[in-house]
């Protein structure tokens, strides 16, 4: 057995919906069993003495360990990990892990301190009050608000005032994003749609916290934070959250509450974590946004993901699904038993509801997908359809806002460049799953020869990296130019992903002189723009971002 973590947990996650703290163990199932009462026991002891309310206790088993949680006030968060690490120190001494033996009795009179430091009376009230009169309330270890958006105000969390204004305070309708792939153009596209709509959006995403157009700050905001920081803004009349496996895993949900929640797919990607080491486990963390909707929202969904199919099964909240097959079973015995359901039937996108099918409008129509080319970003137009419907949004406007949505508002998905006849496509596809759809892409669009510009990181498994070398090679590609991405190594040396690279493409059949190496990502866009003539496309991975190769494109009068 090993220690590894012990954090708080602030919002709805994936042992229970409550707050408190979580204890992450590596060790053999068995010693999860044996590990799980000892802990429970030396928790409950050291919560006694403390004379903290009583806990709910919960775990759960993962691949290589067990995370193990209780409840606790949110004042008391930090203090409550502190158990959580002694409680672990005392299990593994009973349990002949550690020849350690830590001192009750000193441990309880540290935690005594810890609580009493971060007690907030003025915050446990508030809570109450908020709780009594149906308004929302986010906190965090700065600020205390209530309301949302419009209807919010915010203070510093330790000058609350004694008689807030309540009936000022009311909610703005939110929709969560979540998934493996598409989770950022599901976010710009329903941003996009609401925008048609005359709203005022707040956007929290793993690209930037914005509001409408002005962009607050860029970087990953996809955790609680970035949600707490959307909801804040006075301007934000409706509220776009993306939500990634980082924040859901190590702090829960942003809010307790949604109008709506979509979960594009489950499919491989940064897989190995603790938590989070196969697909069921990262589809435990992704279902997590699913309790936010399922007792007021609906929960948009992928019906041609089978995990997330299987999954549902055990829903008892409203599902809309979406589909590119409008004869999925899944879609047809939805539609038949009343359901709500928005899918691609030819070329058209509808939705489908009590019988009656709405045009949304044409795969061609919508500009990212490029005449109807890029089938993974009409399944992102209809997972963005049903979520801003679900938000209250009309067919119009939804229709509007897919047929409006320009490249330039997708930076680094799916970008289309034409430089004096050389065609170029840039996305961010870094897993098999979007890259498989990206290959399949790139081989329905006519070109004279094709050529692959991309890198990965180092931190995938060598039967990994072969495997995107196999399918990339697969479309019928004339030249490869790798990147080295040394800020990507990850623990590997130099050169050892593109030895990776190249061993596979030369067993695909490439030859030596169709393969490049270029250190950064700028040089390997100039050497195949370089290699490149017009009729030819190429086509460039931009893991380490796509504006730098934006820009030069421009400079070099891309259009």
């Amino acid at each position: 057995m090993e220690f590894l973590d012990a954090r708080r947990l602030t919002g709805p996650n994936v042992v229970f919906r409550n707050i408190g703290s979580i204890l992450d163990v590596a060790c053999t199932p068995e010693e999860a069993d044996l590990l799980i009462p000892v802990w429970a026991d030396k928790v409950g002891r050291m919560l006694e003495a403390l004379d903290w309310p009583s806990a709910e206790f919960a775990f759960v088993k993962l691949q290589g360990g067990i995370s193990l949680a209780f409840s606790a006030p949110v004042d008391q968060l930090y203090a409550a990990s502190e158990i959580n690490e002694w409680a672990w120190a005392a299990s593994a001494f009973e349990l002949g892990v550690s020849k350690d033996e830590p001192d009750f009795e000193e441990a309880l009179l540290t935690l005594k301190k810890s609580a009493a430091e971060e007690a907030n009376v003025e915050l446990m009230w508030l809570i109450d009050e908020a709780s009594e009169r149906g308004k929302t309330l986010l906190w965090d270890d700065d600020e205390v608000s209530l309301g949302l958006g419009t209807g919010s105000q915010t203070w510093p969390v330790r000058d609350i005032p004694d008689a807030p204004d309540w009936d000022r305070f009311h909610d703005v309708p939110i929709g969560i994003v979540t998934g493996t792939n598409g989770k950022t153009t599901s976010v710009r596209f329903a941003k996009h749609i609401l925008r048609a709509a005359g709203r005022s959006v707040g956007v929290s995403s793993t690209d930037w916290i914005a509001v409408n157009e002005r962009i607050i700050d860029r970087d990953d905001w996809s955790g609680p934070g970035g949600a707490r920081a959307v909801l804040r803004e006075k301007e934000v009349d409706a509220a776009i959250l993306e939500t990634a496996r980082g924040g859901l895993l190590r702090r829960g949900l942003g809010v307790e509450r949604a109008d709506a929640a979509l979960i594009t797919n489950i499919s491989e990607d940064h897989l190995g974590d603790f938590g989070s080491r196969n697909l069921d486990e990262l589809l435990a963390i992704k279902w997590v946004v699913s309790h936010a909707v399922r007792e007021s929202g609906r929960l948009v969904l992928n019906a041609e993901d089978s995990r997330l199919v299987e999954r549902a099964k055990d829903y008892d909240g409203e599902i809309v699904w979406f589909s590119l097959d409008p004869a999925n079973e899944v879609v047809t015995s939805h539609i038949n038993t009343g359901g709500s359901a928005f899918v691609l039937d030819g070329d058209e996108l509808l939705k489908i509801e009590d019988g009656a099918r709405s045009l949304l409008c044409r795969s061609q129509e919508i500009p990212i997908t490029l005449g109807g080319a890029a089938r993974h970003n009409i399944a992102n137009a209809l997972s963005a359809a049903a979520l801003a419907w679900c938000l209250g949004i009309s067919l119009k406007h939804v229709r509007t806002g897919l047929v409006t949505m320009q490249q330039d508002e997708n930076p680094g998905r799916c970008n289309y460049f034409d430089l004096n006849g050389i065609n170029i496509l840039i996305d961010f596809a870094h897993n098999p799953a979007a890259m498989g759809a990206l290959f399949d892409m790139a081989s329905a669009i006519p070109a004279k020869r094709r050529a692959l510009c991309f890198g990965q990181a180092g931190d995938r498994t060598d039967d990994l990296i072969r495997e995107l070398a196999r399918d990339a090679w697969a479309i019928g590609l004339d030249h490869v130019f790798v990147s080295e991405l040394a800020a990507y190594h990850r623990g590997r040396e130099h050169g050892d992903v593109f030895g990776i690279i190249r061993d596979e493409l030369l067993r695909q059949g490439a030859s030596d002189d169709q393969i490049r190496h270029n250190e950064e990502e700028l040089e390997t866009l100039e050497d195949a723009l370089a290699w490149a003539r017009p009729g030819d496309l190429v086509i460039m991975l931009a893991l380490g971002g796509a504006a730098p190769v934006h820009k030069r494109l421009r400079e070099l009068g891309a259009q």
